[in-house]
């Protein structure tokens, strides 16, 4: 399994850095980064897209969801029924955000791994004969090194995650009581999510090497762009119904 993983996922994806880092005028590698995460961005698009969109279904279905909590909150088999039909009648699966995201986790890895070790010269002998092998690669882009960790680009990262799960959030309804306690604990715990996972990136980003951090500051902006294009096509559709309705 580990022979195939190197084989398949952390070679390849070291000699392709190597490659735009050959290729990228002034080797540097920090462009040879940002190259390097739009091509991934490009490949996973299929995946990214449909976890994306079934995240953003299952938003905004929150109020349904809920409702049917509150209806039959002493009624757990009918309140599993209820959601089930919810989701066959809205064509969502609620693990269909899971799923891709899963899919794409042994990218990351890989990733990570060409990041925490690609700038040792011995990883130069993983080279494909027929990519140039550089002497050294240059970690030094943008005026920092990026095979060690970043505050800047930790707290930037941070700020994108931010932005990105902000987009994902209802907005803030006015909290009810009796009933709705259920509803009121739901966007609590929206919100504390949309701190953590921030919180999470920059500390998490305070110990990763220079160029995975801006891999994944690049991969949540482009990830921002998705969901915005995406959001915005879906409105656009709801007002095509809205007037072909009247």
């Amino acid at each position: 399994m580990i022979q195939f993983y190197n084989t398949f996922l952390y070679e390849p994806t070291f000699n392709l850095l190597v490659w735009l880092y050959n290729a990228v005028p002034g080797n540097d590698i920090g462009i040879a980064i940002v190259l390097l995460t739009i091509l991934i961005k490009i490949l996973l698009f299929p995946l990214s897209n449909k976890a994306v969109k079934s995240q953003k279904i299952l938003q905004d279905l929150q109020p349904k969801m809920e409702e049917i909590k509150r209806k039959y909150k002493d009624q757990k088999e009918k309140q599993a029924g209820a959601l089930m039909e919810l989701y066959k009648k809205e064509k969502v699966n609620p693990l269909g955000s899971c799923f891709p995201l899963l899919i794409q986790f042994p990218f990351l890895i890989a990733v990570f791994q060409v990041f925490r070790n690609g700038f040792k010269k011995e990883s130069l002998d993983l080279i494909y004969p027929f990519i140039e092998r550089p002497e050294i690669l240059n970690s030094i882009s943008f005026g920092v090194d990026l095979s060690q960790p970043n505050a800047v680009l930790a707290v930037l990262a941070g700020a994108a995650q931010y932005w990105q799960t902000k987009m994902l959030m209802h907005k803030k309804q006015p909290l009810k009581t009796g009933g709705a306690k259920d509803e009121n604990m739901m966007a609590i715990m929206n919100k504390q999510m949309m701190y953590f996972m921030p919180v999470m990136t920059v500390f998490i980003g305070f110990s990763l090497p220079g160029g995975l951090t801006l891999y994944w500051l690049i991969t949540t902006l482009l990830t921002v762009a998705q969901q915005k294009y995406l959001f915005q096509k879906a409105g656009e559709t709801v007002e095509i119904k809205k007037i072909e309705n009247k």
